[in-house]
């Protein structure tokens, strides 16, 4: 997508078989001052080492498929490979029951800048503590590097509590921008049952 600033008001056409989504961008620049503790003790946090690109696709897939999480999927294995193992990246999986079910990635690449590039959970553990518990490890391991900021961004595609929660979080919106792309329904990237929710349009 162009990078640009819309100024226009109204409505848009978009050609058949793109999706479009509401971008919230938010950002911390402090810990938050006083916060619960991580909750569930039945949630343990596994550091990544080398991670194949298929068994992180599958796990991805498994975590944002509801969701129209797709840039991932974009990528080839080497360049897949390169991003996961990058010295800027911190890669972590939520484990339960000893089975991989979240993901959490920060990105330094912008230092003193830290951006929450990932962070979700499977389908099963949704509502039962999972995402508190790991919004909670990533503040706490974002700001023991000390940075300026700590941001993320969030679409109208996500979890419908998606933005509250990062509210909750202590996260405050600064920027609002549209994401327009191709439907991954119709490229192969994603089923065409994938986010049911969301209709798609041409093909």
């Amino acid at each position: 997508m162009t990078q640009g600033i819309l100024t226009l008001d109204g409505y848009a056409d978009l050609p058949p078989g793109k999706i479009a989504a509401v971008v919230t961008y938010l950002e911390m620049t402090a810990p938050p001052a006083s916060r619960a503790g991580p909750e569930g003790q039945e949630f343990r946090l596994e550091k990544a080492g080398r991670v194949r690109p298929d068994e992180y696709r599958e796990l991805f897939r498994g975590i944002g498929e509801d969701w129209l999480w797709f840039s991932r999927l974009l990528l080839t294995d080497s360049q897949l490979e390169a991003t996961l193992a990058s010295p800027h990246a911190d890669l972590y999986f939520l484990l339960h029951d000893g089975l991989r079910k979240g993901i959490l990635e920060l990105d330094r690449t912008r230092f003193p800048d830290i951006e929450l590039a990932f962070l979700g959970v499977t389908r099963d553990l949704i509502g039962r503590g999972a995402g508190r518990f790991l919004m909670a490890q990533a503040i706490d391991l974002a700001w023991s590097y000390r940075p300026m900021r700590f941001w993320l961004h969030t679409c109208s595609l996500d979890h419908p509590k998606a933005l509250a929660f990062y509210l909750k979080s202590g996260f405050t919106p600064y920027k609002r921008g549209i994401e327009v792309a191709d439907d991954p329904r119709l490229t192969g990237k994603l089923p065409r049952t994938a986010a049911p929710d969301i209709p798609i349009i041409g093909g």
